[in-house]
């Protein structure tokens, strides 16, 4: 079983003495209740629920992973529980507004959540981290309606969104989508078409499932600048906000992959499926950047989680582990052989580990002061100023802490691999 502790002094080194989060904080009317007292429990009650609900799941789920039957994804055991328990305790609303049932803490504060829960539990953490993309893109560009119907439900975590960009025969080439979207008699519009490598595209976790759908309308220009954007429901909702019949969305098989098998990763396949649509038609494209702009922090702290969580079991392994004698001399002459913490070689890949964990977990948090900015900024000039930075910044954090992440990730298998082979590997 995996065993994770969250690094609670590391956090708010960062936050306090590094980046004097309290003080920024306390320049926004809007983050006037983000004291310090309030910060530390949310970090000590999500550090409590990652150590002990989230962790121990770890491992056993990527063992089960998700099962697909008849068009359905059942998730590992354990995984819905654990839910229940992560909405009962409101943490997916915690930085979104108020007025839509979140919390209204600080955006930065969110990120913390993020990197607690994805280090304990990846796989699980991938879930209610879709959500968050489709709940930013709602509040950035959906209608009052969308927001009260859907956005509300999402923040409450009762739904979960998605986000479906690619299909078989366009990757990060959006402008060869297919899927169609044709006008409805009702001001609807019905999507067509199949999507793939959809993250939490179907699970059991949630009675509903909001699908953020890029799909070209029939007078649609040509290329990336004909894209349009819409909310597809997989139960379709009642005009007193009640669910009512299955939409025409169905999962058409679950992908096979390597490592977190305990996230669902599927096919989606629109067959006249009931839409609608977000903002202004053509704009797709600009309005989904929003969606992957939370993606890209996402991943940079999966980054940082693989660096913490490799750091974590690496550590009192290369204590434990005997393997001949430091080049120094015996440092343990009552033991058969010093412990592999002693060699230096050792002793680089741990170092290496932990400045990659905690100059990661800096560089995110350092990006979230700047969301936390342009979330309360007035002054378009200022949000343009402060966007650009965060635009530059972004694609920087996803590519150097994935890269990094996963070389922590690599050195630490380099030592545990005897424990793995012996069946006691995390």
């Amino acid at each position: 079983m995996t065993i994770y502790n969250a690094p609670i002094e590391d956090i708010k080194f960062v936050t306090e003495d590094l980046l004097d989060f309290y003080s920024h904080y306390q320049k926004y009317p809007d983050y006037q209740e983000a004291t310090p007292e309030l910060v530390d429990m949310v970090i000590t009650e999500c550090a409590k629920f990652s150590e002990i609900e989230l962790a121990p799941l770890n491992q056993s789920g990527d063992k089960e992973g998700c099962q697909w039957l008849d068009g359905s994804v059942t998730t590992p055991k354990g995984f819905k529980e654990a839910y229940r328990k992560y909405i009962d305790g409101g943490w997916q609303g915690i930085s979104h507004p108020i007025e839509y049932d979140g919390q209204g803490l600080p955006p930065s504060i969110g990120l913390i959540r993020t990197e607690m829960i994805g280090t304990a539990n990846w796989s699980w953490s991938m879930y209610p981290g879709l959500s968050l993309g489709a709940m930013n893109t709602l509040i950035k560009h959906g209608d009052e309606y969308q927001k009260k119907t859907y956005l509300t439900k999402l923040t409450q975590g009762e739904w979960s969104g998605t986000m479906c960009l690619t299909e078989a025969q366009c990757g990060s080439d959006l402008g060869l989508i297919r899927t169609r979207a044709e006008l409805a008699d009702n001001g609807s519009y019905e999507i067509t078409g199949s999507k793939i490598f959809i993250s939490a595209g179907d699970h059991d976790l949630t009675e509903n499932i909001i699908h953020i759908v890029l799909a070209r309308l029939p007078d649609a220009p040509k290329g990336s600048r004909g894209i349009s954007l819409f909310l597809v429901p997989k139960v379709l909702v009642n005009e007193d906000s009640s669910l009512g019949e299955a939409n025409s969305v169905s999962c058409g098989s679950i992908e096979e992959k390597m490592g977190i098998k305990g996230s669902s990763t599927v096919v989606l396949n629109f067959d006249n499926a009931r839409g609608y649509l977000i903002g202004e038609k053509n704009k797709g494209l600009e309005y989904m950047f929003t969606y992957m702009n939370t993606a890209r922090i996402g991943i940079a702290i999966q980054g940082v989680c693989n660096s913490e969580l490799a750091y974590q079991i690496s550590l009192p392994y290369a204590k434990d582990r005997l393997s001949m004698r430091s080049l120094s001399g015996k440092k343990f002459p009552d033991q058969v052989a010093d412990p592999i913490i002693v060699h230096p070689d050792v002793r680089k890949m741990l170092l290496m580990q932990k400045s990659f964990s905690e100059g990661g977990r800096a560089m995110i948090y350092f990006a979230g002061k700047m969301i936390d900015e342009l979330d309360q900024s007035k002054d378009e000039e200022t949000r343009k100023h402060i966007d650009d930075k965060l635009g530059f910044l972004t694609p920087i954090l996803k590519g150097f802490l994935t890269e990094v992440g996963f070389e922590s990730t690599n050195n630490g298998l380099g030592f545990w691999r005897p424990r793995l082979h012996q069946g006691m590997g995390a």
